[in-house]
């Protein structure tokens, strides 16, 4: 039986980045409750070398609106990576959101053999299939 690659990433995508603008909401609840600095929350680090969960929501953008480009053969819009509050970290999302509903199922389907190649670090690049991009690779885990 074969995959369908748009009900496997598509929705999927979007749910995760609904659920990360529901976390946005909650912190921006915070916040107001607690009158909390909002850059201490936006600049946070889970561990000193991690980076900080402004630049944390940008990946996940990126991985998500990046991948569908890569599969679909569409090519992704471009962000300035310029967020640094919470409502334009929701925008943000949105937009990545809104991109990734424009692509229809059929720029998708069928798509499981195609080579996929995408840049690891600043100079070397990763060859997979399109399906094992997206289960080892563009999504989260």
């Amino acid at each position: 039986m074969s995959i369908s690659m748009y009900s496997a990433s598509v929705p999927i995508c979007t749910t995760m980045l609904g659920n990360l603008s529901h976390f946005l909401d909650k912190a921006q609840s915070f916040i107001e409750t607690r009158k909390c600095d909002p850059t201490a929350l936006t600049q946070y680090r889970l561990a000193p070398d991690m980076l900080p969960f402004t630049r944390q929501v940008l990946i996940a953008c990126d991985a998500a609106k990046n991948g569908i480009a890569r599969m679909s053969g569409e090519t992704a819009p471009k962000f300035e990576d310029t967020e640094t509050t919470i409502a334009e970290l929701k925008q943000r999302i949105d937009k990545t959101i809104e991109f990734i509903k424009s692509v229809p199922p059929e720029k998708l389907d069928g798509t499981e053999a195609r080579e996929i190649t995408f840049p690891v670090g600043r100079e070397a690049t990763r060859t997979l299939s399109a399906e094992a991009y997206l289960k080892h690779w563009m999504l989260p885990n």
